[in-house]
This record gives structure tokens, sequence and C-alpha cells, in this order.
């Protein structure tokens, strides 16, 4: 593989087709934090008009760190997988505790905060303090394993960090990340439009479709959604009698709601 040739391809590429994102125009740990925790799950097109409206009402570190859990889990509606507010609170506590309320600048560091993996670890490092790290999530890995047909997870993990090219870190990262969106889709890619069709072997037959997930309304996490919908909206709650218990225990086992001396639910303080 001539790794020059594909970090020409990528990098030429990314100057004229990378996505404009609004994370994209800050270093700002914080708030490329944010962004990563909300896009882990959720479509970007969701993401952009939340992550604006986060930072208008939480700002800085600090700004989450004093409110409650309960504003956290409020202004996290509409974009599901609500434990991320709860650990995204609980970070910024960290931080102000731990970190002088500033999130650290290494990876090493960042992987001290509860919640935090090597990937979103690696992307703050890298977008908010440029430092040369290289970072696997579901779009890289997918690009990196058909460009050096490769399938194993840890050589997959081996080669992100031995191929970023030296001083362009920022640019190579997101652009793996675009391309891996837009055009190295798992299924259908759009390989003529790929900078790097001339260097890739294409997809194998190693793809899977994903499993049937059901009828989503009626699986437990949709429930589970409506409950905190109900709570975000009532500060009383409501008694715990109107609530599946299971789901209930469930939510209270993950800090995302709260049973007072009363018997009701409700979101934590």
């Amino acid at each position: 593989m001539d790794l020059e040739r594909v970090h020409t391809a990528v990098l030429d590429w990314y100057a004229v087709q990378g996505r404009d994102l609004p994370w994209r125009r800050t270093r700002d740990p914080y708030a490329i934090l944010v962004a990563e925790v909300m896009l882990q799950q959720t479509q970007v097109e969701r993401v952009m008009p939340k992550w604006h409206a986060w930072l208008a009402r939480f700002p800085t570190v600090g700004d989450l760190a004093a409110a409650s859990r309960a504003d956290a889990i409020r202004e996290w509606q509409g974009l599901g997988y609500n434990l991320r507010a709860v650990r995204l609170h609980a970070i910024a506590r960290q931080c102000v505790e731990e970190f002088d309320g500033r999130l650290p600048n290494s990876v090493a560091g960042l992987l001290r905060l509860k919640g935090v993996g090597p990937y979103t670890a690696g992307a703050v490092a890298c977008f908010a303090y440029e430092q040369h790290v290289g970072m696997v999530d579901t779009n890289i890995r997918r690009v990196l394993s058909r460009v050096f047909e490769v399938d194993d997870v840890d050589d997959v993990e081996s080669i992100a960090g031995s191929v970023v090219p030296s001083g362009e870190p920022y640019a190579w990262n997101q652009a793996l990340m675009d391309i891996g969106a837009t055009l190295c889709r798992p299924r259908e890619p759009l390989c003529l439009l790929c900078p790097l069709r001339e260097l890739c072997a294409g997809p194998r037959a190693t793809a899977r479709r994903p499993r049937s997930q059901g009828i989503f309304r009626e699986s437990n996490r949709y429930q589970r959604g409506r409950i905190l919908d109900a709570l975000r909206s009532t500060p009383d709650g409501f008694p715990v009698a109107q609530f599946r218990a299971d789901l209930l225990r469930d939510l209270v086992r993950d800090g995302l709601v709260e049973v007072d001396s009363k018997g009701r639910a409700r979101l934590p303080v």
C-alpha cells in the first residue's frame, strides 16, 4: 500500500468535500465533547440543533456541573438514549471536582473521565487539542478495513494509530469519518465517487445486514423514553404505580429517575 498516495487522496478530497459541521468551527474541548457524545447514536441532522441549544443552555463545563441532573435530562429531549445526558453531566462534575473545571488535554487524562472511552478520548484530544492521535469509530473502521484489507478489530485499531499523517491529524480523522458516512457505506457504497477507489480493494462479503429490532414502539427503549418525556414536563412527578415496575426500576438504576419519600417518580435533583 502506497501510504503517501492514500494520505494525498484523502486530504485533497477533504479540502474540497469535507462537511461543514458547526463543531468543526471550534476548538473548545467541552463543545467538541458534547458533539461527540450526541453523535454516538444519533444522526448528524438531528444533533445540530440540539448541540446549539445545549451550548446555549450550558455554555461551559462549569455551567453544566452547576445544573441539576434533571436539567440535563430535560435539555436532552429529542435525542434518545437519555443515559448519555446523565454521563455528560457526571463528566462535567468530575471535571470541576478533579480537573479545575477543564477537560484533560491528553488521551490518558480524558480516559480518567467516567464514561469516556478510547474513541471519545481520541476525538477530543485530536479535534480540540490537535494531537497526533488515531481513532476508530464505525465509519473509520469501515474505511480502514476496506482500504487495508483487514477485518480484525485489533488490526484496525493498530492501523488507525500508525497511518495518521504528520501534521494533519485533524483533517485526516475528519476526512475518514466523512468518507465512511457519505461514500464508504455499509451497503451500496459509492465507490466510483470515493477518492480511494484506485487504492482500495472495495467492500468484501464481510458486511452483514443489521438484525431486525422488531417494532420500535413496542420496545423497552421506546417506553422508557415516553416515561422520561412525561417526567420532563411534570417537576412533581407521578405515582410510581402509573409506570411499569421493571422499566421504572431500570431508569432508577441508570440515574435517570428517582423515587421520593411520597412514592412519586420524578427526574433526579
